[in-house]
């Protein structure tokens, strides 16, 4: 058997400060044998911190990728909802400007071919879907929705360059078209086969719209034509008439000053009279009829855009 020892001497800077210790092969195998065990527990523990630092790291970047992604979703969400009432409003225009054209407004069920997806599948065939289901569903409303405005813009395109032609062709009818609210002012009053008349106090057709404006406020021709009347009319007091022809007659009550006079030619835009309170009236306002072919209609059907001249 070895019965080789080692010994281990520790110097100070004095005799008396020298240790000595004597160690045995075995005793020295077994501190070799623990330091070896201590130096891969720190290995592996080095490892496995900067395995999970790094993996954090990496969780980190992704989750601030994905808040990012959900911010520039949301943000084009408030876009799409911002161009869906834009091209609603432009349907409504499309509608008046067909009907200026002479033309019947889009079919219904055409519209809601236009709104509806064009088979866009579904968000859990996505590629996204297995990372974040919830980001999917949103990235997929979205693609969704920006292509059912695409088919609509195209259909308003369709449709109003086929106006857009019509009208080249029907010049003449569009500037007899009565398209302008005759004066600037509120709504005060609108169109209705039965309204609570402020003086006869019952109910009583309005085949008109009421424009609430200052005395003196001008009145303007609502389109091109011929000034068939321009006097006193009863209930509506100073009173002017004009024949637009293709069957267009608009009529403008209660006026304070008459400029026009029968027979006179007048182009859309033109002042013919102020406003007034004369006749049956409350207050100073203008009543503006248009009829189509002798029956009263909605003045309002006729109109472009929603700002008062």
């Amino acid at each position: 058997m070895n019965d080789n020892k080692w010994t281990l001497l520790l110097l100070g800077e004095t005799p008396k400060g020298i240790r000595q210790f004597t160690l045995s092969p075995r005793v020295l195998r077994w501190l070799a044998g623990g330091f070896g065990v201590f130096f891969l527990f720190i290995l592996t523990l080095s490892g496995l911190l900067l395995f999970n630092g790094g993996a954090y790291l990496k969780a980190s970047h992704l989750a601030r990728e994905n808040s990012l992604l959900t911010g520039e979703l949301q943000r084009f969400r408030d876009r799409v909802d911002g161009f869906e009432e834009t091209i609603a409003h432009l349907s409504e225009q499309d509608s008046r400007v067909r009907r200026l054209a002479g033309l019947d407004a889009t079919d219904e069920e055409i519209l809601e071919v236009g709104i509806g997806g064009p088979g866009l599948g579904t968000p859990e065939g996505r590629p996204l879907w297995p990372l974040d289901s919830a980001l999917s569903k949103a990235a997929f409303a979205v693609e969704y929705d920006l292509s059912a405005m695409e088919r609509r813009a195209r259909l308003l395109a369709t449709s109003l360059a086929e106006a857009s032609d019509s009208l080249s062709a029907h010049r003449d009818i569009l500037e007899a078209t009565p398209s302008i609210l005759p004066a600037a002012g509120v709504l005060s009053s609108r169109f209705t086969m039965s309204r609570f008349h402020p003086i006869h106090h019952r109910a009583l057709p309005h085949e008109g719209v009421d424009i609430s404006a200052p005395r003196g406020t001008p009145i303007l021709a609502a389109a091109k034509g011929t000034v068939t009347y321009s006097g006193w009319k009863s209930g509506l007091g100073n009173t002017v008439e004009i024949d637009h022809g293709y069957g267009y007659v608009t009529r403008y009550g209660h006026a304070s000053k008459l400029l026009v006079r029968r027979g006179q030619k007048v182009t859309r835009g033109e002042v013919i009279a102020h406003v007034g309170s004369t006749g049956i009236s409350t207050s100073p306002h203008l009543h503006y009829e248009v009829r189509v072919g002798g029956i009263a209609v909605n003045p309002m059907n006729y109109v472009i855009g929603s700002v008062l001249p």
